[in-house]
């Protein structure tokens, strides 16, 4: 079998963690799950593990996404841990400012800040997060540029500052599933990362905008693009198809809203979803790639070149622990 480091240039690859509670499991199992997936994509030599702020959803287990990229980070080594990402606008950007100064304290050179427009939360629970403030996602540029300035030097004689975090080199990242994010990342000048693991549809297009737009920054010099995607990887192509299972009932929950914990594998998805609902979830999951290594290693191939991307970011919602981080690996023996 031919990897794709040999047929083109070596990708960065990281990782995606929600703290997805599993049927039989609770919060605690959750994050230990992310625990033990961190450690092992760092031992494989992925550059960083992310995790995604969530609200009102009783089986992710990442809302206080800060104090738990702290947990991750002080359970690894050097793997870098980020935030994929922190909804900014639930926020005051002076507390996010000191809540990655301090992680940014505790483990130099290691966090990541990607932060997002989107509640990440249905709008009830977003009223309750802005205490009515609905309004604060039109500020989401302004709150950027106000959270760069808590990190600057140039704040030394500010009247509000941060304190750990003036000073501290902590990248920041625009998230996106839209081309508004797009045009954003470009105008800042900063690393700009799709999800296009749920919201594909306008992927192609975003990253082209980002591109065409860029404009130089003091954190980056040319464009940067890390594209999220679902990996589920196994021996076989049908052991592969059979975990995905448990990944589609999860998207058939968010269509229907119907939510469970993830749920085990099943053999077929026909007795679960009508074709309209089915028509749904694969539209959301377009940018998914199942199967074994023969068959992953030309489709990946693809959409890297296609794409152009810098960085390619995996998530797989796979219930059995030991086939997720088999899935990591062999992720990573075809990227090289």
């Amino acid at each position: 079998m031919q990897t794709f480091a040999a047929m083109s240039k070596q990708i960065t690859l990281s990782a995606l963690d929600l703290s997805v509670v599993i049927e039989g499991g609770n919060a605690t199992t959750a994050i230990a799950r992310t625990v033990e997936a961190a450690r092992h994509v760092e031992q494989l030599g992925y550059a960083r593990i992310w995790l995604a702020e969530h609200h009102n959803m009783e089986y992710i287990a990442s809302s206080a996404t800060s104090v738990l990229i702290g947990h991750v980070a002080g359970k690894t080594n050097q793997i870098r841990v980020g935030s994929g990402g922190i909804m900014l606008p639930n926020h005051a950007p002076l507390a996010i400012a000191e809540q990655f100064g301090t992680l940014e304290s505790l483990y130099p050179q290691r966090i990541d800040l990607g932060l997002g427009r989107a509640p990440g939360t249905d709008q009830l629970t977003a009223a309750a997060l802005r205490r009515n403030n609905m309004g604060t996602a039109y500020n989401f540029p302004s709150d950027i540029r106000e959270l760069q300035l808590y990190f600057s030097d140039e704040n030394s004689d500010g009247r509000v500052r941060a304190f750990p975090g003036e000073g501290l080199d902590i990248p920041i990242w625009i998230l996106g599933s839209s081309t508004d994010s797009a045009y954003l990342a470009a105008e800042m000048g900063l690393p700009y990362a799709f999800a296009a693991h749920f919201a594909p549809s306008q992927f192609y297009r975003a990253i082209s905008l980002y591109r065409q737009n860029f404009k130089p920054s003091p954190q980056l010099d040319k464009p940067y693009v890390l594209a999220c995607v679902n990996v589920i990887a196994a021996d076989t192509d049908e052991e592969a198809q059979v975990l995905a299972t448990s990944m589609y009932r999860m998207f058939l929950g968010i269509v229907t809203n119907t939510r469970r914990p993830l749920q085990p594998p099943v053999q077929s998805m026909e007795p679960y979803w009508s074709p309209d609902v089915e028509n749904a979830v694969k539209q959301m999951t377009a940018c998914t790639f199942i199967g074994d290594r023969n068959t992953l290693t030309p489709t990946l191939s693809t959409f890297i070149e296609e794409t152009g991307i810098d960085e390619l970011m995996t998530t797989g919602n796979i219930y059995d622990q030991g086939a997720r981080l088999k899935s990591f690996s062999i992720l990573k023996d075809i990227l090289g």
